[in-house]
C-alpha cells in the first residue's frame, strides 16, 4: 500500500481501520523503509492540507503502542505493529515541533482516552503525549520483546505485563543491579528504536529558540522523569549500567568488531543520549544537593521532598556507594580513552563515536552528584579522564567545526580544578604515550596539561579566544600543588607570558591584561608554595627576566600607548582552518556564557592553613593582596561585576577601533599597571641574578646543568615576601551555562543522528545549521 495515500483532501474516519492499518502491517521494513516511504513534503503537504488525517494518523499510532503495552505484545504480528509505529512516529513528530501551531496538539486529549481506561469523563482523559511517554516506558520492559522473560511457560494474561517488578528486569548489571542477563541481540534492536522515539519525543526542545530563561523546562522530559512514569527507577538504572558497562573492544581479540556486528553499540549511544537529556536541568536555580550529597532540609520534612522532581536527576545525585561510583567512573574511563587506543595492528580495535555525550554524561555526575566528585579526586582515577579530555582538546583545536567540544572538555577540567585534590594528583609522572601532535618530555600530568593549553592557545583557531581565561584559570587553581615542572612545560609558561605582554596585546582590548594576571599569578603560587622542587621554572623566570622588568616599566604616556597599537602583532598568530569533519558547523551555538566572562563563570574562594577553603565576598573593597585579580577594570568597575557585553569586546586579538567605543586611556593602563603582583619574582631576581652571573664568570661556566644544580640546592627562605593567601576560583552554574549545555547536547545529538536522519532539514531554531 502507498503511504502517500493518506494525503487525502477529505478526511478519512478514524474508524476506517482498513485504511489505517496499511501504515503499521506492512512486516518487511525497518525505520530506514519509513524514512525513505514517508518523505518530508508529503508530511508537511498532509498537516497543511488534511490536518485531521494528520492527527489521527498520530492518535491511531499511539493507541496501538498503548494496545502493544496492555497485552505485553505476545505475538510476532504485535511486535511488528508496535514496532511499526514506532518508526512512523519517530518519522513525523520533527514535523509536529516545527510547526508552532501543532506544537501543543500532543498536549490535548484525545475523546475517550481516559486515564481509567473505560468511558469516563474526559476531564480525567490523559493527554496523547502522557499516554504515549507511559506506553513506552511500558514497553521497554515487555518479557520476550525488550527483557528477557522470567517465566518457564508464556502466561497470555492481559495482566501479566502490569503486576511484572521492572526493577528485576534492569537490562544490565552495575549501580544497584548485580545480575548480567543473557545478551540478546533483538532486544538491544526494539530497545534501540524505544529509545529513538523518546529521543524524538525529547527533541521539541530543539524547536524553541535559546532563551535565558531556564525554568522552561522540556515538558515531555519532566512528565518521563516523573513518579507517574512507574519504570523510572530501574530505566535510569538500565540507561546508566547500559552506558558504563559496555566494552567495545571486543573482548580483546583483534578484528574481532569486523566479524560481528556488535548490536550493543547502537543501544549504548542511543541510552547516552537519552541519559544527557533526561539529565537536562538548570542546578543553579533549583535546591540543589549541597556540596556533601545531602539535599537542605532533613528527609523527615514532608513538605520538600529532597532533591528535584526530576527523578532522573534525583536517583543520579543520591548514588553514594563506592562499588556503584567504581563501575560509572572506570566504565566512562574506558570508553572516553578508546578513541586513543592505538594498537599495532590499524583499524584492530573498534572505535567509539559518542565521547562527547560522554563528556556531557560525566558533567551531569560531576554536577549533580557532589560525593561522585570527591570520589573521582581520591585517587589517580582521575587522571584516566584528564588524559582523554587533553587528547580531544588537542585533537579539536583547529577544527571550527568542534568548538563545543573545546568547551565542554575546558568546562570539566575548569570544575575539576576547583578542588586542591586536582592539583596534587597531577604530579603523578606521566608515562602512557598517548599519540599527540606535542613536544616530547619526561615529565608529569602537570606538564602534559601545561603543553596542551599552551598549544591550544598558540596554534588554535580564533574562536577559541574567549576559552583563554579559562585555560589559565585552571592552570592558577593548580599551580599551589605542582611540586616540579618540566623545563619544556616551564618554557612554555614564559612563551606564554611573552605573548600576552606586548604592548600591542595589552593595550588592543579591555581585559587582555587579565591574562598577565593569570601568568603572574601561577610564577608567585610556584615561587612561594613549591619552590623546592621548581628549579627549571626558576631558571626560566632568570633566563626571561627582561619580560618582568619590561612590564614593571610598562609606558602609561598617550604618545607610548598609540606606538603600542600601531606596532605589528608580536603574539602567535592563531591559524584557522576549516577541515570540519562534519556535514554541519555548529557555527551558530550561541555561548552566553563567554560574553560574560570568567568572573561570571567562577567563585573565589580562598584556602586557609589547614587547607578549608571558604567563599570570599565577590564585592570586596579592600586592595587586591599580592596575586589577586585586580579588583578595578574599566571605567572603575569591579572584577567581579558585568564583564562588558557586547560579543565585540570579547574579540580578544581585536584591535581598539573594531569596537568602536573603547580606546585606551594612560588612566585606565595606570589603574592595572600598578596592580601587577610583580613583587615576589622582582625579588627572586634581585636576589639569584647576581649569584648566576658571579657563578657563571667564576666557573665559566654556559652549562645550563650547573646553573640548575645551584638553582636546586639555593633557598629563598625569609627573602621572599610573606607568602600570598591561595586563591581559587571555582566553577559556579549559572542560567548561561545551563543554556550553553542544552544548546550543546542537542547540537551533537542532531549531528550524530544520521541513519536515519530524523531532525535533517527541519525547522530548528535551538542552533543555526551550516551545511559545509
Amino acid at each position: 500500500a502507498s503511504v502517500t495515500m493518506f494525503v487525502s483532501p477529505q478526511p478519512v474516519e478514524a474508524t476506517d481501520d482498513a485504511f489505517w492499518d496499511q501504515f503499521w502491517a506492512d512486516t518487511a521494513t525497518s525505520v530506514q523503509d519509513v524514512f525513505a516511504l514517508v518523505p518530508a513534503a508529503e508530511i508537511r503537504a498532509v498537516r497543511e492540507e488534511s490536518p485531521s488525517n494528520l492527527a489521527t494518523l498520530c492518535y491511531k499510532a499511539v493507541e496501538k503502542l498503548v494496545q502493544g503495552a496492555e497485552s505485553g505484545c505476545h505475538t510476532e504480528k504485535e511486535r511488528q505493529i508496535v514496532l511499526n509505529c514506532c518508526r512512523l512516529l519517530t518519522r513525523i513528530l520533527p514535523y509536529i515541533f516545527e510547526d508552532p501551531d501543532w506544537r501543543g496538539f500532543f498536549w490535548s486529549t484525545v475523546p475517550g482516552a481516559g486515564r481509567g481506561g473505560g468511558d469516563e469523563d474526559d476531564e480525567n482523559a490523559r493527554p496523547l503525549a502522557e499516554s504515549l511517554l507511559l506506553a513506552v516506558a511500558d514497553l521497554l520492559f515487555c518479557p520476550d520483546f525488550t527483557v528477557q522473560s522470567h517465566r518457564r511457560s508464556t502466561v497470555d494474561s492481559a495482566e501479566d505485563i502490569h503486576s511484572i517488578d521492572s526493577c528485576e528486569y534492569i537490562w544490565e548489571a552495575g549501580v544497584g543491579f548485580a545480575h548480567s542477563p543473557q545478551p540478546n541481540y533483538i532486544h538491544d534492536l526494539n530497545r534501540t528504536e524505544l529509545l529513538k522515539l523518546l529521543l524524538t519525543c525529547f527533541s521539541e526542545a530543539m524547536y524553541l529558540p535559546p532563551s535565558s530563561d531556564s525554568s522552561n523546562a522540556n515538558p515531555w522530559v519532566q512528565f518521563f522523569c516523573s513518579a507517574e512514569n512507574r519504570h523510572a527507577l530501574p530505566l535510569f538504572t538500565s540507561l546508566l549500567n547500559v552506558v558504563c558497562a559496555y566494552d567495545p573492544v571486543g573482548y580483546g581479540i583483534p578484528y574481532n568488531h569486523l566479524l560481528f556486528s556488535d548490536y550493543r553499540e547502537p543501544l549504548v549511544e542511543e541510552a547516552a543520549q537519552v541519559l544527557i537529556v533526561t539529565l537536562d536541568y538548570d542546578s543553579s536555580t533549583s535546591s540543589s544537593p549541597t556540596v556533601d550529597g545531602t539535599t537542605t532540609g532533613t528527609a523527615m520534612d514532608d513538605v520538600d521532598p529532597p532533591g528535584p522532581d526530576n527523578l532522573f536527576v534525583n536517583y543520579l545525585s543520591r548514588i553514594h556507594r563506592e562499588e556503584d561510583f567504581q563501575f560509572i567512573l572506570k566504565g566512562v574511563a574506558r570508553l572516553l580513552s578508546n578513541p586513543l587506543v592505538q594498537t599495532y595492528l590499524p583499524n584492530s580495535a573498534k572505535k567509539i563515536q559518542f565521547h562527547q555525550e560522554l563528556l556531557v554524561l560525566f558533567w551531569k555526575l560531576c554536577d549533580f552528584n557532589k560525593k561522585f566528585l570527591f570520589f573521582v579526586l581520591k585517587s589517580s582515577d582521575v587522571l584516566d579522564i584528564l588524559v582523554p579530555i587533553l587528547y580531544f582538546l588537542n585533537d579539536a583545536r583547529a577544527d571550527q567545526s568542534r568548538v563545543g567540544l573545546m568547551h565542554i572538555g575546558v568546562f570539566i577540567l575548569l570544575l575539576l580544578s576547583g578542588e586542591r585534590n586536582f592539583g596534587v594528583r597531577l604530579n603523578k609522572p606521566y608515562s602512557v604515550r598517548v599519540p599527540m601532535d606535542i613536544p616530547v618530555f619526561t615529565g608529569t600530568h602537570a606538564d602534559l596539561l601545561i603543553i596542551v593549553f599552551h598549544k591550544i592557545i598558540t596554534s588554535g583557531h580564533q574562536r577559541l579566544e574567549p576559552l583563554f581565561d579559562c585555560l589559565l584559570t585552571i592552570v592558577v587553581n593548580v599551580s599551589p600543588y605542582l611540586k616540579s615542572l618540566s623545563m619544556v612545560a616551564a618554557n612554555k609558561l614564559l612563551h606564554l607570558l611573552e605573548a600576552f605582554s606586548t604592548t600591542w596585546f595589552l593595550f588592543s582590548a579591555v581585559q587582555n591584561h587579565h591574562l598577565v594576571f593569570f601568568l603572574l599569578e601561577v610564577f608567585n603560587n610556584i615561587i612561594q608554595y613549591q619552590f623546592d622542587g621548581n628549579s627549571n621554572l626558576v631558571y626560566a623566570v632568570i633566563r626571561k627576566r627582561n619580560v618582568f622588568h619590561q612590564l614593571a616599566n610598562l609606558p602609561t604616556d598617550s604618545q607610548s600607548i598609540q606606538k603600542g597599537l600601531q606596532r605589528k602583532k608580536k603574539t602567535p598568530e592563531p591559524i584557522s582552518r576549516t577541515n570540519s569533519q562534519d556535514g554541519i558547523s555548529m557555527e551558530g551555538s550561541p555561548f552566553p556564557l563567554l560574553a560574560t566572562g570568567i568572573d561570571k563563570l567562577t567563585e573565589k574562594s580562598q584556602v586557609s592553613e589547614d587547607g578549608t577553603m571558604r567563599s570570599l565576598e565577590p564585592e570586596s573593597s579592600q586592595p587586591p593582596s599580592e596575586g589577586n585579580l585586580p579588583s578595578a577594570v574599566s571605567d572603575g568597575e569591579p572584577w567581579s561585576g558585568e564583564a562588558p557585553h557586547p560579543r565585540r569586546d570579547r574579540r580578544r586579538l581585536s584591535s581598539a577601533s573594531s569596537s568602536g567605543q573603547w580606546t585606551p586611556t594612560p588612566d585606565w593602563v595606570m589603574s592595572w599597571k600598578s596592580k601587577l603582583p610583580l613583587q615576589t619574582i622582582m625579588r627572586l631576581l634581585q636576589v639569584l641574578v647576581p649569584q648566576v652571573e658571579k657563578i657563571c664568570i667564576d666557573k665559566g661556566l654556559t652549562d645550563e646543568s650547573e646553573i640548575l644544580k645551584f638553582l636546586q640546592h639555593g633557598t629563598l627562605v625569609g627573602l621572599l615576601p610573606v607568602p600570598h593567601p591561595i586563591l581559587i576560583r571555582k566553577y559556579q552554574a549559572n542560567s548561561g551555562t545551563a543554556m550553553w549545555f542544552r544548546t550543546y547536547m542537542w547540537g551533537v545529538i542532531y549531528l550524530r543522528n544520521v541513519d536515519p536522519p530524523i531532525w535533517y532539514d527541519t525547522d530548528v531554531k535551538l542552533f543555526e545549521i551550516q551545511r559545509v
